[in-house]
C-alpha cells in the first residue's frame, strides 16, 4: 500500500456543502499535488540508492559499476586464449564457462574441471570486497593449470554474448555473486547489482544462445532464513529471509524458475552451507578467527537468546566441489534456442551441506588446538544484522540424485585450512602468488 492510500479523501471535518464542484476540484488538485510530490521523493530515493550507495571503502565511483567501464577485451589474441582455455581435452568432456572463477568456490571448481579434461574458461571482475591480491593469487594458480580468466563483469552483456559466440559452451557454472550477510547493510546496491541484475544479464544472453547451455548456479542456505524446522529441506518454506543477501538469492531462485518456464533453460540451483577450506574468503568466521587468534586479538563468539548455541553446518570445499561437478554431469540439455522454448526443461535445487552442525564455540576450540594458541573469546549477543542461529542441511535429495556424499569432518578440514593459511601468510607475508 502506498503512502497516498493512507490519506483520507476528506481530511478532518472540513466540509464545503455549498459547492460540490469546488470541493471536488480542490480535492483533485490536492491529490495531484501530493501524488506529484511523493513521485519526486520516490524517484529521488531510487537515484540516491543506486548512484550514491555507501561503501566500506569509499571510492570516486560506485565499485559495483566500475568494471563495466574499465576492462578491455576482444581481438584475435584474446579470442585465441579463450578458445584454448575452453578446449575440451577428454573424450566425454564438457566445456564450462565459470563465472566468479577467481573466487573461493570458483577457483576450486575450475581447477577440478580442468584436471579431468574439461574445457574451462573463467570470468571475474576482481572487485575489492576483500583483498584482491588473494584473488590474483588464485588466478595465478589457475593459469598454471591452463585456465584463462577473462576480466569483466557479468552485467556486461556484450562481453557475455561475445564469449558465447567464440565458444559454444555446453554448461555455465554461475558462481559470481556479492557474498556476505553483514556487508549488505553497508552496500545494499552491490547485492542487487550482482545477485539479481547480474543473474538476469547472464540468463538473457544464455536464453538467446543457440544452442543454449545448461546452467548450474550458486544459491545459498541463507534462503531458509527464519525457518525453524530442522534439518532444512529443499521443500521447506523460503519466504522469510533474514538478510538482503538471502532475499537476493531467493529472488534468484524465482528468476531461474521464470527463465526455465519461458525459455527452456536447464537450471540447477545449489544451496551451499557455510563452505570453508584453503584459499577461502577472509570475511568468513573460520578465516578471520585464525588471523585474530594468531595476532592475539579477541574474537566475537555469538550466542542466541537465553544463552542459546549458534551453530553452522560447516562444509569442506572438496565436498562442495564434488557436488558442483555432479550437478554439471547430471544437468540435462536446455530445450530452447535463440530465445524460443521448444519443450519442458530441467529445473532443480539441491542442498549441499555436511549435515553435521557444529557450535561456533567448538570451531574455535579446534582452531586453538591446531594453532597451539588460546583464543581471547568475547561472548556477545547474536546481532540483528542478518545472521541466523543455526543452519542444518538435509542432503538426502542430493545423495539420491547426485550421489553427493560429504566425507570431511570439521577437524580434518580445518587442519588442511590451517596448513594452507600458515604457508600462504608465513611471517605475516604471502608466501605464494
Amino acid at each position: 500500500m502506498s503512502h497516498l492510500d493512507n490519506i483520507p479523501s476528506t481530511p478532518g471535518k472540513f466540509k464545503m456543502e455549498k459547492s460540490p464542484y469546488i470541493h471536488n476540484r480542490l480535492r483533485w488538485h490536492s491529490s495531484l499535488a501530493k501524488l506529484t510530490l511523493w513521485s519526486f521523493i520516490f524517484l529521488g530515493v531510487i537515484l540516491i540508492f543506486f548512484f550514491r550507495s555507501p561503501s566500506s571503502n569509499p571510492l570516486p565511483q560506485d565499485p559495483s559499476r566500475r568494471s563495466l567501464r574499465t576492462f578491455n577485451w576482444g581481438g584475435p589474441a584474446w579470442e585465441k586464449r579463450v578458445r584454448s582455455s575452453a578446449r575440451v581435452r577428454s573424450r566425454n568432456g564438457i566445456s564450462v564457462l565459470v563465472t566468479g572463477a577467481a573466487g573461493f568456490v570458483g577457483t576450486h571448481v575450475s581447477a577440478a574441471l580442468k584436471r579431468r579434461g574439461d574445457g574451462v574458461l573463467g570470468l571475474d571482475n576482481f572487485n575489492d570486497y576483500y583483498d584482491p591480491s588473494l584473488k590474483r593469487a588464485r588466478q595465478a594458480l589457475l593459469e598454471r593449470s591452463g585456465v584463462f580468466i577473462v576480466e569483466g563483469d557479468i552485467n556486461d552483456s556484450a562481453l557475455l554474448r561475445k564469449l558465447l559466440e567464440v565458444v559454444a559452451f555446453t554448461h555455465v557454472m554461475h558462481l559470481a555473486a556479492q557474498a556476505g550477510v553483514r556487508y549488505a547493510m553497508e552496500n545494499p546496491s552491490s547485492y542487487v547489482h550482482s545477485n539479481i541484475a547480474g543473474l538476469v544479464s547472464l540468463l538473457e544472453v544464455c536464453k538467446s544462445a543457440n544452442p543454449q547451455p545448461a546452467i548450474v548456479w550458486a544459491s545459498s542456505s541463507s534462503v531458509y532464513g527464519l525457518n525453524t524446522k530442522v534439518p532444512f529441506s529443499e521443500g521447506d518454506r523460503t519466504d522469510q529471509p533474514a538478510s538482503l543477501y538471502a532475499a537476493t538469492k531467493k529472488a534468484g531462485e524465482e528468476i531461474a524458475h521464470t527463465y526455465n518456464h519461458i525459455y527452456g533453460l536447464s537450471l540447477t540451483g545449489l544451496r551451499f552451507f557455510t563452505v570453508y577450506g584453503p584459499w577461502g574468503r577472509p570475511d568468513m568466521a573460520y578465516f578471520f578467527f585464525t588471523r585474530d587468534i594468531l595476532k592475539g586479538k579477541s574474537i566475537p563468539i555469538f550466542e542466541a537468546a537465553n544463552h542459546g548455541t549458534v551453530a553452522r553446518d560447516f562444509t569442506y570445499i572438496d565436498d562442495i566441489v564434488k557436488g558442483c561437478l555432479a550437478a554439471l554431469d547430471t544437468a540435462e540439455k536446455s530445450t530452447g534456442g535463440g530465445g524460443k522454448k521448444k519443450g519442458p526443461a530441467q529445473l532443480r535445487v539441491y542442498n549441499l551441506g555436511n549435515t553435521s552442525p557444529v557450535p561456533v564455540s567448538d570451531l574455535v576450540s579446534i582452531l586453538e588446538r591446531l594453532l597451539k594458541v588460546n583464543a581471547k573469546r568475547n561472548i556477545m549477543k547474536l546481532p540483528r544484522n542478518g545472521d541466523v542461529q543455526f543452519t542444518h542441511a538435509n542432503i538426502s535429495l542430493a545423495q539420491t540424485e547426485l550421489g553427493y556424499k560429504p566425507s570431511t569432518d570439521l577437524q580434518t578440514g580445518l587442519k588442511k585450512f590451517v596448513r594452507w593459511y600458515l604457508s600462504y601468510y608465513s611471517g605475516g607475508k604471502k608466501a605464494a602468488e
